[in-house]
């Protein structure tokens, strides 16, 4: 897919939070200190008690409030109040190294035809070897499981940058109001055959490893990645996916060479 082309890619960052005032604000001071600072960052309050917008604020974020409980919702909202070219996602607890913006926004500057980006993350706040598990079992099994599927790499929430259009065009299938759900699995399934996403190794951000030190919250992860796949699947047909984009990429190719 073709996007049009800008003589400078603007970057809005997008954080949901709930109640992560103080990880809030390592992930903001992580974003000030970039080699290329972001041109907007709007933080989106799922209805914190905390002082998470005072925290937002007191860095110059723009404050969305969002009433409806639930990661899609808050980060769908985020999304359609974001005003640049690239929506670049973070979580509260993630902490983006310092050329972060930079990289990403060499990937959309260099590509036009690129819709998103993901990079992987690096877990910290528990012990060496439950990091390790992690970035190896978990987000190591998400990178290697799902291009199978989707012929392409799919989002990571913590980690991703997508194209306003390409948001716009993919929304109305977004379930943003079903909140046992990923977010990013959905986003990624829902991606397009004539879509392009890339992956880099070197994007990488800090990632809290609360869901891998707490039963509860490892099998919920686990567990919803079943209701993602069904609320997906009324909308995006996963079979045959992979033949479709090799289609969609031998067609784009014969175009450039004509």
């Amino acid at each position: 897919m073709q996007y049009s082309e800008a003589v400078m890619v603007t970057i809005s960052v997008i954080i949901p939070s709930l109640n992560d005032a103080v990880l809030l604000d390592q992930c903001l001071s992580a974003l000030r200190s970039q080699t290329r600072l972001p041109d907007e960052i709007v933080v989106v309050d799922n209805g914190s008690t905390d002082n998470t917008a005072d925290v937002a604020k007191s860095f110059g974020a723009r404050v969305v409030e969002e009433p409806v409980r639930g990661i899609p919702s808050a980060t769908a909202r985020g999304f359609d109040e974001a005003t640049c070219e690239v929506l670049a996602r973070l979580d509260a607890d993630s902490i983006p190294d310092d050329t972060w913006i930079e990289r990403v926004h060499d990937h959309f500057d260099r590509n036009h035809d690129l819709t998103a980006v993901t990079g992987t993350g690096e877990f910290y706040g528990s012990k060496p070897w439950v990091h390790r598990a992690g970035e190896r079992l978990v987000l190591g099994g998400y990178f290697w499981f799902f291009p199978l599927i989707l012929g392409h790499p799919p989002l990571f929430g913590s980690n991703l940058a997508i194209r306003k259009e390409a948001w716009e065009r993919l929304e109305p299938k977004f379930q943003r109001t079903t909140p046992r759900i990923h977010d990013d699995m959905h986003l990624s399934m829902l991606i397009e055959s004539d879509m392009h996403v890339a992956f880099d190794d070197e994007l990488r951000v800090g990632v809290s490893a609360r869901p891998l030190v707490s039963p509860r919250r490892l099998v919920r992860w686990v567990w919803w990645a079943v209701p993602t796949a069904l609320a997906t699947l009324r909308d995006a047909a996963l079979i045959g996916r992979r033949r479709r984009r090799r289609r969609e990429r031998s067609r784009s190719n014969l175009s450039r060479h004509r």
